[in-house]
């Protein structure tokens, strides 16, 4: 069966405070920030506190920054991007990460994709910012995970809700963003439910769920789905707006996540919550899809 836990906060040690935050909630997993989700600023972590959490029963991931963004046309972004993604995946190896997550990004800052020329002048070599945005995030990742051993953690792509240029949204958008970093097995995925439904699944529908991840097996192949962030949705299907909500409360409502919880093309991968309302709403959030996982609760859709 799945573990079930939530993102965890720090307060008062990275270990400390993320081991005391999983025992309240009932965590059997956690997530962490390694650095200010913000921010690019990166700090030398504690060892003692990597130690800790290296040597904890519960399971760890990290989240990478929200800063980053692989595919940006801004070229200092895009190096500091780099560069995030590197320190989050050392950072993730000194705590004994199982994985690290980051969003797939999107294509904003490239130049107009014709440069202005009018469609005649253009020849075979032109690319769309699309195209570019993709070829930049194979030629900063691969190295990175090229460099990756066996106990290091992996690198979760997280699709996201559709918004703007993303490069990475509906399931089968995958297969181009794991072609592009040549579907190295240290690259994985992490599948946000909420973001899922905005771009347009509808895990509601009758068969939604076994349709969705179907799409996603057949973009990313088996086993490439390594972490579930478990988020009901405020708004409805194709919003294409990333808003949380608590598990049954939103327009996804319970079941999905019944069938979620129960499908072998997720076998093996943690279920973390990152739902609103604090250490009570996690702590819920987890007993709902426990419940779920055990078949014992019934559906209460929002």
């Amino acid at each position: 069966m799945p573990l079930i836990g939530s993102h965890a906060t720090t307060t008062g040690g990275l270990a400390t405070g993320a081991l005391a935050y999983a025992a309240a909630v009932e965590a059997e997993v956690i997530q962490v920030f390694v650095s200010n989700p913000r921010g690019w600023a990166a700090g030398q972590g504690d060892a003692a506190q990597d130690a800790l959490l290296r040597d904890a029963d519960v399971p760890v991931f990290v989240h990478a920054t929200y800063m980053i963004n692989l595919g940006s046309g801004n070229q200092e972004v895009a190096a500091k991007s780099a560069d995030a993604v590197a320190y989050a995946l050392r950072r993730g190896a000194e705590i004994g990460a199982r994985g690290v997550v980051v969003h797939t990004g999107s294509a904003a800052g490239w130049a107009p994709d014709d440069g202005g020329l009018p469609g005649s002048a253009r020849t075979a070599g032109d690319s769309t910012a699309r195209e570019r945005a993709l070829r930049q995030i194979g030629e900063a990742v691969v190295p990175l995970l090229d460099k990756l051993g066996d106990d290091d953690p992996d690198l979760l792509f997280e699709p996201m809700a559709g918004q703007g240029q993303m490069l990475c949204a509906a399931a089968g958008d995958l297969a181009e963003y794991l072609t592009a970093v040549e579907y190295h097995p240290k690259a994985g995925v992490c599948l946000d439910t909420c973001h899922a439904f905005a771009a347009g699944h509808d895990l509601t529908a009758p068969g939604g769920v076994a349709a969705m991840l179907g799409e996603v097996c057949a973009a990313a192949g088996p086993g490439r789905v390594r972490l579930v962030h478990a988020n009901d949705s405020l708004l409805g299907c194709g919003s294409r707006r990333d808003r949380h909500e608590t598990i049954g409360a939103g327009t996804i409502g319970t079941e999905p996540f019944r069938a979620l919880l129960a499908h072998p093309a997720l076998a093996g991968a943690p279920f973390v919550v990152e739902t609103p309302g604090g250490k009570a709403g996690h702590a819920r959030d987890i007993a709902t899809l426990k419940g779920l996982r055990g078949g014992d609760m019934t559906s209460r859709a929002g």
